[in-house]
């Protein structure tokens, strides 16, 4: 049966709860902490044991009822390590993935929010919700959240299928991947495909559909992907964007991302959809 995670903002502080084992996803500097020897997987533990160092906690829900918190230290305590959080999660499976996605969230609204946006005036936490308030102009600000669409061209060409993939500068070299781009003011999510597949490569799309969703926590997107067909138009790249774009036969494809990504999800789902082959993948996708 699948683990149940249940959100939550209020709880016990973590020094009440020093007997009691739970999840802790312990950051320093944007890096997660992970046990220093490396045989050993993150377990759950007392959070009472980081509380004397610890200058930022939040309570993030329950996981089949055991309690998860973020914490954020100055520095690793002895017999720990710092650790790329992109590299960390990969070597999580779901649910953990997703809960070191939410901590990092958390910790880092918390962290840009510690003073009012429009007075400047040092905010407060808001008891049994995820906020932060000003005492002096009641401004409130919750976590962020950034759309992003991300888009899996695709069409018959010759009788065979092809899907377009590109590669930005930032790319571990090698590796293509979908078009992606945020959401712009007053933009659905469906007109971000539209502008961003013509802006980034120059072609038309139609037939968009749905695929799937991904908390993406660098610093703080939602991706949103979609498959969409090819209706005209040849490749031209947007410079300063898209290094390079091509269209790949499905049993021709370049290294793409690994399925820890929507990106690896998107691409691997869609080939084998259309009747090609698994394609190969790389451990990762951007530069560390």
């Amino acid at each position: 049966m699948p683990a149940t995670f249940v959100p939550g903002v209020a709880a016990p502080e973590p020094a009440e709860a020093a007997g009691s084992a739970a999840w802790c996803f312990v950051f320093v500097e944007g890096q997660l902490l992970l046990p220093a020897d490396e045989g050993l997987p993150l377990a759950p533990l007392a959070p009472g044991l980081f509380v004397a160092s610890t200058h930022a906690r939040h309570f993030l829900g329950r996981l089949d009822g055991t309690d998860c918190w973020a914490l954020a230290l100055p520095e690793a305590p002895p017999g720990w390590r710092r650790a790329p959080l992109r590299a960390a999660m990969m070597g999580f499976g779901e649910p953990l993935m997703g809960l070191a996605s939410r901590a990092a969230q958390v910790l880092e609204w918390d962290r840009a929010h510690r003073f009012c946006g429009a007075c400047g005036t040092p905010t407060e936490l808001m008891a049994g919700e995820r906020a932060r308030r000003c005492p002096a102009c009641n401004h409130s600000a919750y976590p962020r959240l950034s759309p992003a669409m991300m888009a899996l061209v695709w069409r018959r060409h010759g009788g065979h299928g092809q899907v377009l993939l590109a590669r930005s500068p930032h790319y571990v070299p090698g590796v293509y991947s979908a078009l992606a781009g945020f959401v712009e003011p007053g933009e659905s999510l469906e007109e971000c495909i539209h502008r961003e597949v013509a802006e980034e490569v120059g072609v038309t799309v139609t037939s968009v559909r749905y695929y799937g969703s991904q908390s993406w926590p660098f610093p703080h997107s939602l991706m949103v992907a979609y498959t969409a067909e090819w209706t005209g138009g040849e490749i031209v790249k947007q410079e300063g964007e898209i290094e390079d774009a091509q269209w790949f036969a499905l049993d021709a494809l370049p290294k793409v991302p690994p399925r820890f990504s929507i990106a690896g999800h998107l691409i691997r789902d869609t080939v084998m959809a259309m009747g090609g082959p698994e394609p190969q993948s790389t451990a990762s996708v951007v530069r560390a």
